[in-house]
């Protein structure tokens, strides 16, 4: 027989192998908590495609949980009582209001805001002004005299009525505020001459139009889009049917953050995967080709460190502001 002392050893030694296993089992299932938009939107379904390409590149070790919501400010709000891996996506404009306390966060200002970091970008909201026209490209002066629904509540209807006050259109123009999802049927049956819509490109409802009706794409001037104070987006030529020529536009750009409370180890991984699976993404779903790391100029505020490890290693030229 053994010794007492050497068999209390061996167990002592098979129960630090087996919390070691189950250490090693717990970091090999990561879990993370991914909060984007409401189910229906393109965003939501960007993010099934996320998910997915994550639980495919980390061989299933990594997993992203979908949850629903309301919106960028819904998604920024609940910072102040999540823990651990939560993802969320929104503009950084609205993160750096958070971190201020100002706009929608002026009455709930939080701590936890300066806990926000950056991990990549995801597609950005571009404007589309869509018009009825044999001309691939008009100007924004094209659409006076025109009957234009814009919607009403949405980024893409504020953008719209912001855009023609500010180039003096807004009397030459007649917008219409019903939905924009029943504008591609309205413009097919001659009921408005255009749409406005603001969205991941290429944008199904403008696909949808492109397809059947002869349609054209407002491109703005550099000028232009230097006066709306946006970001500028090129739509590049070919992306819907019968636009042949390159598209200048605006947009809002978009970013999935998490907050200091994920370790470096996954914010690295994470940041990693995402990259490496985008080509893939992009094979069938076009709306990731737009995504590079040139991005990265829009992001405002702080970059997680385990992201900025692998930029780092990338070799991506990060802006000092973002270290």
């Amino acid at each position: 027989m053994q010794p007492f002392s050497r068999l209390m050893a061996t167990a002592g030694t098979l129960l630090g192998a087996c919390a070691l296993t189950m250490s090693l089992n717990a970091q090999a299932d990561t879990r993370l908590t991914y909060k984007s938009a409401s189910a229906g939107t393109a965003y939501y379904q960007m993010g099934v495609e996320l998910s997915e390409a994550i639980k495919a590149g980390t061989e299933g070790e990594m997993t992203l949980t979908l949850e629903e919501s309301q919106g960028s400010v819904q998604n920024v709000m609940e910072v102040m009582a999540r823990q651990g891996n939560y993802v969320f996506t929104a503009p950084p404009g609205l993160v750096s209001k958070a971190r201020d306390g100002s706009g929608p966060f002026e009455k709930r200002q939080n701590p936890r805001f300066q806990e926000i970091r950056g991990l990549f970008p995801i597609p950005s909201l571009t404007m589309h002004f869509v018009v009825a026209s044999d001309q691939d490209v008009l100007a924004l002066d094209d659409l006076a005299g025109k009957h234009l629904l814009i919607g009403q509540g949405s980024f893409g209807a504020r953008e719209a009525q912001r855009y023609l006050e500010l180039f003096g259109l807004i009397d030459s123009v007649e917008v219409d505020g019903a939905d924009v999802g029943s504008a591609p049927d309205a413009l097919k049956n001659g009921q408005i001459d255009g749409f406005a819509t603001a969205g991941s490109f290429p944008a199904p409802n403008v696909i949808e139009t492109a397809a059947s009706h002869e349609v054209g794409l407002v491109s703005m001037s550099e000028d232009q889009i230097e006066q709306t104070g946006a970001t500028p987006q090129l739509i590049p030529a070919g992306t819907y049917a019968g636009i042949d020529e390159d598209v200048l536009t605006t947009s809002l750009p978009v970013v999935a953050y998490t907050t200091t409370a994920m370790d470096d180890d996954t914010a690295y991984t994470l940041t990693k995967t995402f990259w490496e699976r985008r080509e893939a993404m992009a094979e069938s779903s076009p709306w990731w080709q737009s995504i590079s790391p040139d991005m990265l100029e829009n992001f405002e505020g702080k970059l997680h460190p385990g992201a900025l490890r692998y930029y780092d290693e990338a070799g991506v030229d990060v802006p000092e502001s973002l270290r």
